[in-house]
């Protein structure tokens, strides 16, 4: 069965999903070099969101979740991951805690969320809401977001939350920074979307705010190291636990063409070695052994003795112009690799070898950085091959296609510096 799951979606058509707006705005290049010169407004409002209340809801997202919940605040979000029994990680988002006993999560949190709550015994019911989530990242993010409301923001913490008015309507603002830059995340009700989207925009002008089209938007992921479901890894919607998972989410959700779809070179027998764990992902420092989660003794296990860790990996500039120059030659040229990024979601994975062809890992969807001036991807790269600086090679194009052997090297992920939790008012003063 296995097996007939990995065929559809290797020849599943990619799902294009028209969020974040336009393909771009003023150029791919202008808005991907915003998160680290002025700042941008992206539009995530296509994520799925849902509310959570009642009195077993805090105990639900306890029992559900691999985090930690000595201290959880209203007013306080968390990185949520969910994981199935075999510890692959089949949801995650973030989390917020607006009431004593109610709770907001987006994106596959919501969807998996909902699904065990319709399909267990909990004295908790869920809905879903229609909201806009509009992110607001880079340099001048704090000074753009602050006269947009009217009023200092320099008193959330990371993960914290407020109710602030933007033209005269109520919205969350949630410091977060998906770009690794300082950053908040805007919810409101979607009706209310068309006006604060151009309040933002007004107020960012003299900060020199870009809006962000699709072309480029996933390049602050790959930069920051966030590996994003269905992107940088499929989501574990295969085990027992999930049958009828994927109807829930057809009937509960618009979720337009994303459908699973596999690409890469990497070839495995058991669609479980395409799925992640929140270890290789890069999340163990979520984990709490305090309390029972599903797939808490298969991470016990793991986090022993690790078996691939997150890196990011540079493409040799010659391969790369190969590939390019393989569609002006005779032949079959090599699988094309869209820059800065492909424009549909597909869970890419190549197979990364060592200098004597022994596997060394997996590589997710490559992607174009201007301001590194080179192809990067995430990867997942075992123990001793994951030093930075190593070389290594990656298997580039489809199985029984034309492929190409790309040089990479190793670097940390992030590749880029982490400036989320910079002090808001030390950060004023320097901007």
């Amino acid at each position: 069965m296995s097996q007939e799951i990995i065929f559809m979606m290797r020849n599943t058509t990619p799902g294009y999903h028209p969020g974040w707006g336009g393909p771009e705005y003023t150029s791919w290049q202008d808005e991907q070099m915003s998160w680290k010169r002025t700042c941008y407004i992206g539009d995530w409002s296509f994520l799925m969101d849902v509310e959570v209340t009642g009195e077993d809801a805090l105990k639900f997202f306890q029992d559900t979740g691999i985090n930690g919940f000595a201290r959880f605040d209203i007013g306080q979000a968390k990185h949520l991951v969910q994981c199935t029994e075999r510890g692959k990680v089949v949801g995650e988002g973030i989390l917020m805690r607006i009431a004593e006993d109610a709770f907001r999560t987006q994106s596959t949190t919501a969807m998996w969320s909902s699904f065990l709550l319709e399909k267990e015994n909990w004295r908790a019911a869920w809905k879903p809401i229609n909201t806009f989530q509009f992110q607001v990242q880079g340099p001048t993010a704090l000074q753009t977001c602050e006269a947009a409301c009217g009023e200092s923001l320099s008193d959330l913490g990371f993960l914290r939350f407020r109710k602030v008015k933007i033209a005269g309507v109520e919205v969350y603002a949630l410091r977060q920074g998906m770009a690794g830059e300082i950053g908040f995340e805007l919810h409101g009700d979607l009706a209310d979307a068309p006006t604060v989207h151009s309040a933002v925009l007004e107020a960012g002008q003299p900060f020199g705010i870009r809006r962000l089209g699709h072309r480029t938007a996933m390049i602050n992921h790959l930069e920051a190291a966030f590996p994003t479901g269905l992107w940088h890894y499929m989501p574990d919607m295969f085990s027992p636990e999930c049958e009828g998972f994927y109807e829930h989410t057809l009937k509960y959700f618009d979720i337009g063409t994303l459908v699973p779809a596999i690409r890469g070179s990497y070839e495995a027998e058991d669609i479980a070695y395409y799925c992640r764990s929140p270890i290789e992902l890069g999340w163990a420092k979520s984990i709490r052994f305090d309390h029972d989660f599903p797939g808490r003794e298969a991470l016990q296990h793991e986090i022993e003795a690790p078996r691939l860790h997150r890196v990011t990996l540079e493409f040799d500039v010659d391969d790369i112009v190969d590939v390019y120059a393989s569609l002006f030659r005779d032949g079959e040229p090599f699988t094309f690799l869209d820059i800065p990024h492909s424009p549909r979601w597909i869970a890419w994975s190549d197979r990364v070898e060592d200098d004597g062809g022994a596997f060394a890992g997996i590589s997710s969807i490559p992607g174009y950085s201007l301001h590194f001036r080179r192809v990067l991807s995430l990867a997942y790269i075992v123990p001793e091959k994951a030093v930075p600086g190593t070389r290594l090679t990656l298997i580039w194009g489809e199985p029984g296609k034309a492929q190409k052997r790309i040089g990479v090297t190793v670097h940390p992920a992030p590749i880029k510096q982490d400036n989320r939790r910079q002090d808001l008012v030390r950060a004023r003063v320097a901007a």
